[in-house]
């Protein structure tokens, strides 16, 4: 099987706020013009200390149109309320899933215990495409828990993949995606070696949240860089240059036109001129 080759390895961008509660660095699609699609954008919100406030930061009410927002986190707490009557916490291990689709309002910010005591924060918020035949489909949220993501255990206290979306040698994540997407966080112990294979067409990015690796024998990256692949083989080897956790992502391109616009994803411009109008007469729902 041919070795998908490492396109570069970068460091991430000067940081901005997002509201006053996330402090992220955008690997794409403003700080790298990286073709990564479905993975539309990736915010980072590389490790911080807040400290304790009785009013929790955050963002307030937005809407989103056309794609899904994946929240992963590391640590902290988030909280999350949508127009949809969804809402829940994500705590370190968990992941928030939401489709957007045809349109919803949002807000999310740090849980309320989280900040009153203040204390380390780290995320990943990505945006997902979605195919032009479900931009209009109906919102919907997956909320996975920790103690729900399947796990493959790596032999020889290898570590674990966990399993977000996708499949990793028999073990099946529990969400369901609209194109295929593999999406892990790869816990490895320091010394251990680990091969991902995906197809040569998809594209593939790795964010190191923690930790060292060696790339295929050649490459180091380290904490806080992204290692974007080349179109060019189907595997990757990862060696632990220490304990570490890397953020997996692969999926298959969606090979349509994007239209953006602000918290809006389409296809056409008419389609954002339609999102900007509906969003106004409030067919996005309501939320305080």
């Amino acid at each position: 099987m041919k070795v998908k080759q490492v396109s570069a390895v970068l460091s991430p961008a000067a940081p901005h706020m997002v509201g006053d509660g996330f402090r992220v660095h955008n690997f794409f699609p403003s700080g790298y013009k990286l073709n990564m699609s479905p993975f539309y954008m990736l915010d980072y919100n590389a490790k911080i200390e807040f400290s304790a406030r009785n009013e929790p930061r955050g963002v307030g009410v937005h809407p989103h149109r056309g794609f899904e927002t994946v929240t992963i986190a590391y640590h902290g707490a988030v909280a999350h309320h949508d127009s949809a009557g969804n809402s829940g916490i994500i705590y370190p291990g968990d992941v928030q899933w939401m489709t957007a689709a045809s349109g919803i309002l949002h807000k999310e910010y740090h849980e309320e215990n989280f900040s009153k005591k203040g204390g380390l924060f780290q995320m990943v918020q990505l945006w997902v495409n979605l195919p032009a035949k479900d931009k209009m489909s109906k919102p919907k949220y997956q909320g996975i828990t920790q103690s729900d993501i399947q796990k493959f255990v790596l032999p020889e206290n290898g570590g674990t993949i966990e399993v977000i979306a996708g499949d990793y040698n028999g073990t099946k994540g529990s969400v369901s995606t609209f194109t295929p997407i593999e999406m892990y966080n790869a816990r490895l112990n320091h010394g251990s070696k680990v091969d991902f294979n995906f197809p040569a067409n998809f594209n593939t990015g790795f964010v190191i949240i923690e930790g060292s690796v060696k790339v295929n024998g050649l490459e180091i990256a380290k904490t806080d860089q992204f290692i974007h692949f080349k179109n060019d083989g189907e595997n990757i080897e990862l060696e632990a240059l220490e304990n570490c956790v890397i953020l997996i992502l692969s999926g298959e391109p969606i090979d349509e036109p994007i239209v953006a616009y602000g918290p809006f994803l389409m296809n056409k411009p008419e389609e954002i001129q339609q999102a900007l109008a509906d969003y106004n007469e409030g067919k996005f729902g309501y939320l305080e």
